[in-house]
Formats: structure tokens, sequence, C-alpha cells
């Protein structure tokens, strides 16, 4: 089992803080889906995805609630199905994403949610109460809904530019940034999810056939499928994150720090459906939004770190990454008050 189709110990204990009593409730819900109750006290444990889906029907038949007891309306058992049929009826991604929210903002009292696209970029925002932030799996859970339909109903990943939470970083973030993306940001004015806007206009062609095996499957294949790393490709993003830019290996190079053969890499990556130059890419993407995030930080300067020649080439890598020129990305993630 590879590390990719497990889910840290650390998403068991928030799945269950809000949807069962600890003690002999705990244990015996836990050794029902094949999952030791020792492993609660093993920071480092990691449970098949499998075994974290079962945990998640197991829940949700019993409390009636789909969404762990976070909000104090209940996402009745069925509900997830429904949204699924709800979005699968409508034409394109954009009106399916949309239906999905609509759906949720009805049922949940404290995440009402709006789809916003300027250009080429996409937002969801949650319009929450201008109380208590939630909790950082509150929120997460909540994109790993909405996102992984999404997904579905257009066939492939919906690129996520950046997360930006209320709440304050948790103490856990691993399994959040693998599953969604590199850059989250916490302790935000809003919550939102910023999108590439261009699988949004994709028609939507999925079968009744198709909604029942995605089902079948729900919610462990929206737990892994949709993710953004494989275990080797993660492996190097995380190496290339280590250097500066100017600094990265050739494909020759990096072979040989990984005691393996060019073509054997290039095999491993494409098995992955990866390449060295599209992991270097996603690199630069990564960093790129991060620093735009960070006025003081020059186009020019991002350019610089970035290893590119001069600032024309970095505005033309990132129309190709994310759809939209810097600065549009720029204003769009610091207008703190839209």
């Amino acid at each position: 089992m590879s590390e990719k189709d497990t889910i840290s110990i650390h998403l068991v204990r928030e799945a269950l803080l809000q949807s069962c009593a600890p003690g002999v409730a705990t244990e015996e819900v836990l050794g029902k889906v094949g999952i030791d109750p020792a492993l609660l006290h093993r920071p480092e444990a990691r449970v098949p995805a499998s075994d974290y889906a079962r945990l998640w029907r197991l829940l949700a038949r019993r409390n009636d609630d789909e969404f762990f007891g976070m909000d104090p309306r209940r996402l009745r058992a069925g509900s997830f199905a429904y949204l699924c049929r709800t979005g699968m009826a409508q034409p394109t991604v954009r009106a399916g994403l949309e239906a999905v929210l609509e759906f949720l903002s009805l049922i949940f009292e404290r995440l009402p949610a709006q789809l916003v696209t300027q250009q080429s970029l996409a937002e969801i925002v949650l319009a929450e109460p201008e109380d208590e932030a939630r909790r950082p799996f509150t929120y997460f859970t909540y994109w790993m809904i909405v996102h992984g339909v999404a997904c579905w109903l257009a066939g492939r990943r919906i690129p996520i530019l950046a997360i930006e939470l209320r709440c304050e970083a948790p103490d856990y973030c691993d399994d959040y940034r693998v599953m969604f993306s590199e850059n989250l940001r916490f302790a935000r004015p809003r919550t939102r999810m910023i999108l590439a806007a261009d699988c949004l206009d994709l028609p939507i062609k999925r079968s009744p056939q198709e909604l029942q095996r995605f089902l079948g499957h729900a919610p462990a294949n929206i737990l892994v499928k949709y993710r953004d790393a494989q275990s080797f490709s993660s492996r190097i993003r995380h190496d290339l994150r280590q250097l500066p830019a100017q600094q990265w290996p050739e494909t020759e190079g990096l072979a040989l720090q990984l005691c393996m053969s060019a073509s054997t890499l290039r095999r491993r990556l494409a098995e992955e459906g990866q390449t060295y130059q599209g992991l270097k890419d996603s690199v630069r993407k990564e960093l790129a939004i991060a620093w735009l995030a960070e006025p003081a930080i020059s186009f020019a300067e991002i350019a610089t770190r970035l290893g590119f020649a001069d600032v024309s080439s970095f505005y033309k890598a990132f129309r190709k990454w994310s759809g939209s020129n810097p600065g549009h990305y720029r204003s769009l993630i610091l207008n703190e008050s839209q």
C-alpha cells in the first residue's frame, strides 16, 4: 500500500471529534471499520483511505449526517448522492458546480457559498457569519466534497491555485497540502478556494452508470483520486523546493542524484503521468503564487527567484500556468475587502 492511498491518523481523530462519543463508543466504531484504536495515540500512524472512507460512511449512517456533525443542520445521509445527481444534470461544469454550491448553501447554516469568476480565475467564497471561524477540518471536509465532485463532473482534476481560511493553522497540515495545494494561507479575512477557471466551461457528460460507480466508491475515490501528488513526484517536488531555481539539476543530474538512469527517471515519472519539466513548472507556479501574495516582492524579483531571464518571460509562463497574468492574480489575492 503506497502512502498516497493512506490517511493520517490526525484526520481520523478529527472525524471522530464531533461525531462519536469518546471511549468505548469510539473503540467500537473504529473496530467495525478495521482501524486499531491504539493508532489514535501514534501521531505518525496512517490508515488505508478505504478504512477512512468506511469510517465516514458508518458515522454518516449512525448520525444521519455526512458532515461529521460539524454544522447545526445535518447533511443527511443521501445528500452526497443527491448533489452529484443535481450537478450532473447541468450542461457545464460551471453550472454543475453552482448547483452543488446552491444545494450545500441551502443545507448548511454556517457555510453559504458563492462561485465568482474574474477573467480566467474563479473563486469559491464562503460568506460566513462574523463570528468564530470553523475548525480547519470543517473547511477541508467541505472543500473535499465540493472539489471532488467538481473534478468528477469535469472528468479531470481542476487545479487549485490557493486556499485561504479564516481559522488558525492546525498542528497537522501535511495531508491537506497533498490533497489540495501547497499554497494554504490561514488567519485570513475570508475563506475561499481559488481555481483556474479553464475547466468550468467543459460540458458534463456523465451517465447514470458512471454515477453509480462513483457513488459506490465514494468517498474513498475523492480522498485519493484527485490528489495533486504521487509519492515519487512528490519527493522530487520537495527536493526542488529546497533549492534556488538556478540550482535545479537537469534530467541527467537529477537521475544521478537518485541513483538511476535518465531513462528510468523518465519512465517512473511517466507512470505517474508526469514529466520532469512539468514538475519544475509546477513548483515554479506554487512559488510564484505564494510570492504574489506578498506585495513587497516585485514582479522582477519573483522572476529572478524563479530563474527567468526577465519579467516578460515570467509573465508568459504564469499566463500559461494559470490562465491569468500576475498582476490580475495579485490584485485578486490581495483584495481583502471584496
